[in-house]
Formats: C-alpha cells, structure tokens, sequence
C-alpha cells in the first residue's frame, strides 16, 4: 500500500487533472482564499496574523489580508488559522474534515516558496484532498470521532504533507519519509467544540495541518530521513489509531476518484448543520411569502451532532435559531449578517427566536454523512409549511455554479481588499492553471 501511495503523490506534478476536477479544484481555491481574506478581520484572524509577526524567518509566504512575509511554514499556520476563523470554508462529509482550511493555505505557502505555476498549485490542492480525504475514512470517521480523536485535526494534516511533498518535487522514497513525520505530528481531539471565541478551533482544524504538513515535506526536502513505513508493522500508525481501521482505503481509487468532487462549497457562511434549514427557509419564503407576524412556530430538524453543535450558541454564525431568525427577517443571511454579534440582541430577532425550536431527528441522524434538514412552520390560523432539504446548495449532489462561488468569493474579500483588487484576485483565481509564478498573487492578498 505505501508503495502505491508514495507513488502517486510523487507522480501528481506530472499529472493533468481532468478538466471538471481542474474546474472544481479552481473553485475550492477560491473559495478558501475568500475565507482566509474574510478571516483576516475575525478575532482568530487577528490573533494568528500578530502572532505570525513575532516570528519573523524567512521571506517565503505571504499571510493574506494583511500581505506580510515569513517563512512557508509560518504562513501556513496564519493562513490556515484565517481559512477557518469561522464557518466559511468547505467541508468533506464522509471523512469529517473541512480539507481546504488546511490544504489550501499549505500548498499556497510552499508553491510562493518554490515559485510554482498556478497548474502546479491546483494538482497538489487536488491531490492534497485525494490523500486527506481517504486518510480519516480509512480510520472509519465516525468511528474515529466518537472515540475522541478530532478528525478535521489528523486528515487535512496528511492532506497538507502529500501537496507539499508534491510542489517540493520529492521522489518516492522521501515521501514515504513525509508521511512518517507526518504520522509523528498527527494530532488533534475534539474538545475543540468548547472553544468559545473559535481560536483554537481555527489553529485546530486549519492552522496546525497546514503547518505541520509544509514541516513535514520541508524538513525531508532538506535531507531529513526517516522511517521507510509507517502506516504498517508493529507499532504503526494504523495499530495506534482506530479501531478497525482499513489502510487499504488510502488508495482506493486513487487517480479515478478524485474527493474534490465529492467536498462541499458553503452558500451561507455559517456552520455545516446550519446549511440545509437556511435553504429550507430560503425556498419556503420564496413560494409562500409569509411575514414575521404570522408565524406562530417553527420547528427545525437536523441529525443528533448538529443539533447539538448549533443549539442556542453564543457566537452568531454557528447558533441555528439565531441564523433562521435572521434568514425569516432580511430574506438571506449574508457574511455581515451571520457575524453580527450586536443583532443577538435585536428585540426583533429575540421575539423570533422564542418561536423556533431545534430538534435532533433519528432519521436524518441516520442519512449522514448528508447534512438534511426539516423546516417545519405553523402560521396563525393554522397553516402549515413544511420542507425536506435532501440535498443542499454546493454539496456534490447539489453544486454551485462558478458564478455563485466568485458571487461568494467577491462579497467575502471585498470588504478587506476592496472591491477592484477582491475582482482581479477572482479572475486572477479562474486562470490560475495559465499563471507561471503564484508569487503574482502576492500583490492582490494584501489588505487595501
């Protein structure tokens, strides 16, 4: 298995992605730049920018929304702290991982270092979700999960080392030695749900990946070695973790399945549970017209997890009642909306909220790895509306255009970047398998 494995990521560089996987990888770019750029201004995005200039280094990597330069390594802890500072970026349901916080902000940091070509940097990213992807489903995700450990901590990790090995150009045998060390790092538990101000969720699930999987590569680029193996014998990452875990699924379908396709783009920029009852809102308001006033009750209905991750929280954009208050109130819920600490409090949102219950649902509880939901609204006088969202707005079964990603994109970085330099990153992004040197981003990262 490790033979297979090493073997491919070393041949990614030279292999073409498809042109729907190259057009998918494009998207999956943008839109984790977009939430990088966004994060910048998010108390986590703060707090991992200032803290990336105490360290000074080497000038390898931008951090974006702020355009200073440090070393790879570094700017990929920033950048991958920015990716996840909330509820924007993507998310893999079936390996429990949100890829691209993690991977994206590794490759962009190595390929600067190596001046790769914008093609160079999409085949890693792609190839970074093939690897990180399978690496927690082969430990069975859920599974994994329920015994503590943080899945979105350990497979973006290995996602991150396999794209950066792959910019670095290491040969077979050094990418065995990138997975050892990668192994050595892998970490992660999931007490980050109680991590209130979302600073240590952001180091957790984008920061650390990214960083430790550029170290990983960086240090056998330098002529590190180490241990031929470390997914097999005994004491191996796979005897440590898991409990019936199937190493084999590391390489299935490796080269014809490629899990980009199968990761989900976020319409609303709130938490993943949060998704299917806002579409469901969006649809009912939009057929039915009703207002604010009429509404007697609402009831919403997602899988156990996410009930209890979003039930009546604190922080605006992961508090279920809160975002379907808000959706009923403008009619969508936009970045600024869902990151409105101050609206909390509104008369009008507080008197909504009092209407509208979440509950947990056996049912949808059992179709997961798809995000479901129910909205379920009883009007006064005794109508009753009701919609089973199945298959939600950029999940793979129901993806985004290219135009509702740059929509989503343009509306996250302009306010950091203002509104010309947020378009030319966006184009800039659509060509990016025709640019020669990514350092040419650099310029349109940079807060206005």
């Amino acid at each position: 298995m490790i033979e297979r494995l090493a073997r491919y990521i070393a041949g990614a560089p030279k292999k073409a992605l498809p042109a729907p996987v190259l057009e998918k990888t494009k998207h999956h770019v943008l839109d984790t730049i977009a939430a990088m750029v966004s994060g910048a201004r998010l108390l986590p995005g703060r707090k991992a920018i200032s803290y990336a200039k105490t360290r000074g280094g080497t000038r390898e990597a931008c951090v974006a929304g702020d355009g200073f330069l440090t070393t790879a390594e570094n700017a990929a802890l920033a950048n991958g702290m920015l990716a996840h500072a909330d509820e924007t970026d993507d998310s893999h349901a079936p390996s429990l991982t949100h890829p691209g916080c993690g991977i994206v902000p590794a490759a962009l940091a190595v390929s600067e270092r190596e001046r790769s070509s914008g093609e160079a940097l999409l085949r890693a990213v792609a190839l970074g979700y093939d690897v990180g992807c399978r690496l927690t489903m082969s430990l069975d995700a859920y599974e994994f999960r329920e015994d503590g450990h943080s899945t979105h901590s350990f497979g973006p990790m290995f996602g991150a080392a396999a794209a950066s090995a792959a910019l670095l150009r290491l040969k077979d045998s050094q990418v065995r030695h990138v997975l050892s060390y990668t192994a050595q790092q892998a970490s992660g538990i999931s007490c980050w749900m109680r991590d209130e101000e979302h600073i240590e969720k952001a180091f957790d699930f984008g920061g650390m990946p990214a960083r430790n999987g550029v170290a990983a590569a960086a240090m056998v680029a330098h002529g590190f070695t180490g241990v031929e193996d470390a997914f097999s014998g005994e004491r191996s990452f796979f005897v440590a973790y898991g409990r019936d875990p199937r190493p084999e699924r590391l390489v299935e379908g490796l080269g014809e399945v490629y899990e980009i396709m199968n990761t989900n783009i976020k319409r609303w920029s709130v938490g993943s549970p949060i998704q299917a009852p806002l579409d469901a809102l969006a649809l009912l308001l939009e057929k039915n017209g009703f207002r604010t006033e009429e509404i007697e009750k609402i009831i919403v209905r997602v899988a156990h997890q996410g009930a209890n991750t979003t039930n009546n929280r604190d922080m605006p954009d992961i508090c279920m009642q809160h975002l379907c208050a808000v959706m009923i109130l403008d009619g969508t819920v936009s970045f600024k909306s869902s990151h409105d600490e101050k609206r909390m409090k509104d008369p009008r949102v507080l008197d909504l909220r009092k209407r509208i219950s979440l509950l947990g649902d056996d049912a949808l509880t059992r179709a997961m790895p798809s995000r479901q939901g129910i909205v379920e609204i009883v009007l006064r006088g005794g109508t009753k509306l009701r919609h089973h969202m199945k298959a939600v707005r950029g999940t793979a079964e129901n993806p985004m255009t290219r135009a509702e990603v740059d929509a989503k994109g343009y509306d996250l970085m302009a306010p950091v970047l203002g509104r010309d330099r947020a378009r030319k990153l966006c184009d800039a992004v659509w060509k990016l398998d025709r640019l020669k040197d990514v350092r040419k981003l650099r310029p349109l990262l940079k807060e206005r």
